[in-house]
C-alpha cells in the first residue's frame, strides 16, 4: 500500500473529527446536578432542553459517521459520496452548535426580558459540563469544516486529473 499525504491528512482529520464528536456526545450526556434554593430541590441534565437533546443526537449520529467513514477505500465511487456526506454532518454540527450555544447562553445569563433567570449560579458543574461539551462540538465543526474543504479539494482534483 502507496502511503499518500492526502490519504494520510484525511485519516488523521477523520479521526480527530471523530474523537471530538465522540467527546461531545458523552460529556453533555453525563451532565447533571442537583441543586437547592432555600427548600426547593431541583436537577439540571441535558435531556431538559430540547436543544441539548438536539446536540446529543447530532454528536452521537456524526459519531457513527466518522467511524464508518474510516472504512470506506480511498479509490471507491463512495468516496465521492462521503463529499455529499460531509457537507450534511457539517450542517447538522453547525445548526446543533448554534441550538445548544444559545440555550447555554440563556442558563449563564439569564433574559430580563423574559424573565428568565440564570442558573450557572446555583448548578456550577452543570453549567462547566456544558461548556466542555459546547467546545468539542465546535472543534467537531471545525475540523469537519476542513475536511470538507479538503474533500471536495481532493475529488475536484481527481476529476480533473
Amino acid at each position: 500500500m502507496e502511503k499518500n499525504p492526502k490519504r494520510i491528512l484525511a485519516l488523521l482529520l477523520r479521526v480527530l473529527a471523530l474523537g471530538a464528536a465522540v467527546s461531545a456526545t458523552i460529556v453533555m450526556a453525563t451532565s447533571h446536578e442537583r441543586a437547592n434554593f432555600f427548600t426547593a430541590s431541583f436537577e439540571a441534565e441535558y435531556s431538559d432542553t430540547p436543544a441539548f437533546k438536539y446536540f446529543v443526537i447530532v454528536n452521537a449520529v456524526v459519531s457513527a459517521y466518522s467511524l464508518i467513514a474510516l472504512f470506506v477505500p480511498w479509490g471507491s465511487l463512495l468516496r465521492r459520496l462521503l463529499v455529499t456526506l460531509d457537507l450534511l454532518v457539517t450542517m447538522l454540527l453547525t445548526s446543533s452548535i448554534s441550538a445548544a450555544l444559545a440555550i447555554a447562553q440563556v442558563g449563564k445569563k439569564g433574559n430580563s426580558h423574559a424573565g428568565w433567570l440564570p442558573i450557572c449560579g446555583q448548578v456550577p458543574k452543570y453549567c462547566d459540563h456544558v461548556t466542555g461539551a459546547l467546545a468539542a462540538g465546535f472543534a467537531a465543526v471545525i475540523i469537519y469544516t476542513i475536511l470538507l474543504m479538503f474533500s471536495v479539494h481532493s475529488v475536484l482534483n481527481d476529476l480533473l486529473n
